[in-house]
């Protein structure tokens, strides 16, 4: 295709959101000329699906739960006056108690004011905030924020000296809506103990962010914690960044968050609109299923040229793979559905893997987020007449030029800025892009099957360690083989996990386990101190 064509094609393809100055370009996707209205049938399907969503209908059938995020920026929209006034008064509230942080109404225990936050989630309780933080914020910030994402001992150390003598001015969000997440739970103990190590009441410095009645509320009420904000059991946890669980720590940290839900809803309000040439979530939808056949065959690279926006792209891994990721279709199918997401940044990325997507092996399509202002203020010229600035965009149409010459296609979404609105835009396009491919491919993108399965799985673990310390406390002075040990606790079968959970016992001097080498690996001996 021509220049000229390729021009043509932009002109007539391209979706256009004025209230956002937002465009998405699909011209360099090389769907048929009758593909768009091939599709219409399912698109009019996903349409009447979305608009069931909004109104309340059971949209997630394995909990029998409503879905309701879309109300988070649009309260009027909720089914139910009382739910309507819950969350405007949670937003209230959340302005309230930042501002009586900020002026320092609510204070740390031996200091005059919190100047940090340190935000305990894993999942969607941690990534929309992280996303958030770290493309908004700025080092003129009222408060600077850490993350305990994760339940690595070694991560908690790390945060916790990073602190060091701040943590007294350090306000922990203990995010969980059924409180019995054990990343979180571990997160919230070791926070604790960080806090008691500096002589600190750790209730004193707490805030819960969880669901009415559950394990996390009842203890933040007994223990006497600060706070507690709500979650909803219809708010999943990778859409929840427009709830409490991001807005918190948001208008914590001092950014504007009204704009960011200004920004989710303008585009919640532009992606209903029932032309998919004007509706850039049903455009993106549609070219994610034409891209991969309908069937995930291709993945997902997101490239944004632009730092603010490094963490999109691990954010997008949730919010699509969580989504989309399903074995079997709403009517109990296999069907084995999903895309594979992940990025990094440009132009970071020519010097990494482009040098494979452009001509390696063809099993991806790039969506390019470019960003046309630069900087706030002006900036210096690193050549005549041209700034680092020009240089960004100079190696994304270059980046995008390279790959269409080798037939490797891609999109690309342009926004004025990384602001809060624009950033609340790009979370809810995504939102309702995904919405939307599920309808398309006829899967629940509202549950989560596999990860139950994979916190099952671990409890089931811990109890085989629970059997095995047991008994090697009951064998101490014999030292034993991991298969020896498999068949004492009657688990035969499971010598493998036996042999892992072993080698990690001995690692760690403090958990009481010694171990001496064998022949192989496999061969060495355990037991008790």
């Amino acid at each position: 295709m021509t220049e000229r064509e390729l021009w043509e094609r932009y002109q007539r393809y391209l979706c256009v959101v004025p209230a956002l100055d937002f465009t998405l370009d699909v011209s360099r996707m090389r769907f048929p000329a009758d593909y768009l209205e091939r599709m219409r049938p399912r698109v009019e399907e996903a349409f009447g699906a979305m608009e069931a969503l909004e109104k309340g209908a059971v949209s997630n059938p394995d909990e029998k739960r409503k879905v309701g995020h879309y109300w988070l920026r649009a309260p009027e929209l909720a089914p139910e006056p009382a739910l309507q006034k819950e969350i405007t008064d949670t937003v209230a509230a959340i302005h309230a108690f930042a501002k009586d942080v900020h002026e320092g109404r609510v204070k740390p225990q031996k200091a005059q004011r919190f100047t940090h936050v340190l935000i305990v989630g894993i999942g969607g309780s941690a990534l929309g905030p992280q996303l958030v933080a770290d493309a908004l914020g700025t080092a003129k910030d009222p408060m600077q924020v850490s993350f305990f994402d994760n339940t690595d001992p070694d991560g908690f150390d790390r945060v916790l000296a990073q602190l060091g003598e701040r943590l007294s001015e350090t306000l922990t969000l203990v995010i969980s809506k059924s409180g019995g997440t054990k990343e979180t739970r571990n997160g919230m103990l070791e926070a604790e103990r960080g806090y008691s190590a500096r002589g600190l009441d750790f209730s004193k410095h707490a805030v819960a962010v969880t669901g009415a009645g559950s394990e996390l509320d009842n203890h933040a009420k007994k223990q006497g914690w600060l706070r507690t904000f709500p979650m909803w059991d219809w708010v999943g946890g990778r859409t929840s960044v427009t709830s409490a669980v991001g807005l918190l720590p948001a208008r914590l940290q001092g950014l504007d968050i009204d704009a960011l839900l200004k920004g989710a809803r303008d585009m919640d309000a532009a992606t209903r609109e029932r032309d998919a040439l004007k509706n850039p979530a049903a455009l993106l939808a549609l070219m994610w299923h034409y891209a991969g056949d309908g069937r995930g065959h291709k993945d997902m690279v997101i490239l944004p040229y632009k730092d603010r926006l490094l963490l999109m792209s691990r954010y997008l891994q949730q919010l699509v793979m969580e989504s989309l990721g399903k074995e079997t279709d709403l009517d109990g199918q296999v069907v084995n559905q999903g895309i594979a997401v992940y990025g990094n940044k440009g132009s970071t990325d020519q010097h990494a893997y482009v040098q494979q997507l452009r001509e390696g092996v063809l099993n991806f399509f790039a969506t390019f987020i470019e960003v046309l202002k630069d900087r706030d203020g002006g900036s210096q010229e690193v050549e005549p007449g041209v700034t680092s600035g020009d240089y960004l965009l100079g190696f994304l149409l270059g980046t995008r030029r390279a790959l269409y010459e080798k037939d490797r296609e891609s999109l690309t979404l342009t926004v004025p800025d990384v602001s809060a609105r624009t950033l609340g835009a790009l979370i809810a396009l995504y939102e309702r892009a995904v919405g939307f491919y599920a309808t398309l491919v006829h899967i629940n993108a509202y549950h989560q099957p596999g990860v139950e399965a994979g916190k099952k799985a671990a409890g089931v673990v811990l109890e085989l360690q629970r059997k095995l310390t047991t008994r090697l406390r009951e064998a101490r002075a014999e030292a034993r083989t991991a298969e020896q040990l498999a068949a004492d606790i009657g688990m035969p079968d499971e010598v493998e996990t036996v042999f892992k959970v072993l080698q990690h016992l001995a690692a760690n001097p403090d958990r009481g386990v010694t171990r001496t080498p064998g022949a192989t690996p496999t061969q060495a001996r355990f037991q008790a101190k």
